[in-house]
């Protein structure tokens, strides 16, 4: 926390500097919101992980020393009745905007599939971009290949330079995509050209963080998803050092007048620095269900235990968190690795 003495007045904090004060504590937003989430995990319903995740996640963040602008959640004010867009959460010091998702992949975790996360991000004020919630098409790469690739290319040539980039073959490449019919034809690309896809049900956000660290197996995350996703994920990014590039598209003329309304241009292609301009910036996921990047949340009796991946763009670090959480008095616990 940095302190600024002013002449004639009291120390005060520097609000414009709060990643060494909510780094940890923005981790045990997505803490609790995983906890909450994970009760409901394998019983099949989505609505009812839905809103345990997101019932947690707005009653800590309120409880953060933040006057918080949420501008990436779960829908606008008459369709969602928490963490709707231009909520205002805490009544704390540091002026924020806070991108939201609480359960990223409500279907995979309500049937106890792997990669369910809950996910946030925050910025100071005008930090991350006001996305439309509309769908944007993707690609995202690691730190060798940043600044290399471009959307506007065909999809041969991006695998050739993300080679180059990884130094190994077009043949040793991981691509992990959505599976849905619009992406028949990239998938067909792809595999033509000599890389190895892998298909997935939900959540790009994890997705771009396994193309983000080195070791996951998965080198790119090529298609189109969610653009609200596309705004998480471009702050993890930023923190990573990896990149994103995107593209919103208008599937309608409405669409065209919402973009029109928000400053928002189909035909550009958005980069990292682009959709989270933020020169602070603090990006925190936790695991709900098993994944290859964040284990799941593990109960036991009285407990349970949680992995999160929490990192600063302006403080430089990152993260890995594996926390045990006694929740019933009197519990205890046997640590283990």
């Amino acid at each position: 926390m940095t302190v600024k003495r002013k002449q004639g007045a009291e120390n005060r904090v520097d609000t414009n500097h709060f990643e060494h004060a909510l780094v940890l504590e923005t981790a045990r937003v997505t803490e609790g919101a995983a906890l909450a989430a994970s009760r409901w995990m394998g019983m099949g319903d989505k609505n009812a992980v839905d809103g345990a995740g997101t019932e947690a996640m707005r009653e800590l963040l309120n409880s953060l020393d933040i006057r918080g602008t949420v501008v990436i959640g779960e829908g606008e004010m008459d369709e969602a009745p928490m963490l709707y867009i231009g909520e205002k959460v805490g009544q704390g010091q540091y002026e924020v905007d806070i991108a939201v998702d609480p359960v990223e992949g409500t279907s995979v975790t309500a049937k106890g599939l792997p990669n369910g996360l809950a996910v946030i991000a925050l910025s100071e004020r005008g930090g991350l971009m006001h996305a439309p919630d509309c769908y944007m098409d993707k690609l995202v790469v690691p730190p060798p290949a940043a600044g290399k690739v471009n959307l506007d290319w065909p999809v041969e040539a991006n695998l050739n330079v993300l080679a180059q980039s990884l130094e190994r073959d077009v043949d040793d490449l991981m691509i992990t995509i959505l599976d849905r019919e619009r992406h028949a034809d990239l998938i067909r690309r792809v595999r033509a050209a000599g890389a190895r896809v892998k298909l997935i049900g939900d959540g790009d956000v994890v997705a771009s963080l396994q193309v983000g660290v080195r070791g996951t197996g998965v080198h790119a995350l090529m298609g189109s998803g969610g653009a609200p996703e596309g705004v998480l994920s471009a702050a993890a990014m930023k923190c990573l050092g990896a990149e994103i590039q995107g593209r919103f598209i208008a599937e309608d003329d409405a669409m065209r007048e919402r973009f029109k309304a928000m400053g928002v241009d189909e035909n550009r292609v958005y980069k990292t620095n682009d959709l989270a301009p933020g020169k602070q910036m603090v990006f925190s996921a936790t695991g709900i269900t098993y994944g290859e990047l964040l284990s799941g949340v593990r109960r036991f009796g009285g407990g349970a235990r949680t992995h999160t991946l929490v990192m600063g763009y302006a403080t430089r670090v990152v993260r890995f968190i594996d926390t045990v959480h006694l929740e019933d008095d009197g519990a205890r616990v046997t640590i283990r690795v």
